[in-house]
């Protein structure tokens, strides 16, 4: 059975959509979807991009791409905090920052494998393809990992 979306369209989409919401300190957030949750919101053409998450030391979310309003792929993620010293105000700044890279592969969900600012360093590994994937994503700090996120997903239908 065809997927609704190519691949490409998909990769490209998301590209746009990750620069758009989430990760861009200058975005503003969307109305919450749901009790007290955070939501971004982003539409190019026929697509959409919806991301839904609560909380914020210890969060779990859900991003849905639908096209001709119907939904066609989707991730869940759920990350935390593993060092209680490190305040989120540091990882927060600088996991955004890492999201806004450029991708170096082809899994356009999160981040690039690598990126590293000072004392400071953003792992993203995958398994599987934007068919069926999943990942863990990793922040150091002086080579002590200091959070980590989940994820998960595929096409929907």
């Amino acid at each position: 059975m065809n997927n609704p979306i190519s691949i490409q369209e998909l990769v490209d989409f998301l590209d746009e959509a990750n620069k758009n919401t989430y990760a861009n300190k200058d975005v503003e957030k969307a109305m919450s979807s749901r009790i007290e949750s955070q939501d971004y919101h982003f539409e190019s053409g026929n697509l959409i991009y919806h991301d839904t998450y609560f909380g914020s030391d210890k969060f779990i979310g859900g991003e849905i791409v639908y096209k001709d309003k119907q939904p066609v792929w989707g991730m869940n993620y759920y990350g935390f905090e593993l060092d209680d010293n490190i305040l989120d105000d540091k990882i927060g700044p600088f996991l955004k920052k890492a999201l806004m890279q450029e991708y170096d592969n082809i899994i356009p969900v999160r981040g690039p494998k690598n990126f590293s600012a000072k004392d400071k360093e953003y792992r993203f590994s995958v398994n599987g393809d934007l068919k069926n994937f999943t990942g863990i994503e990793e922040i150091s700090f002086n080579n002590k990992t200091v959070y980590r996120c989940f994820v998960h997903g595929g096409f929907i239908r």
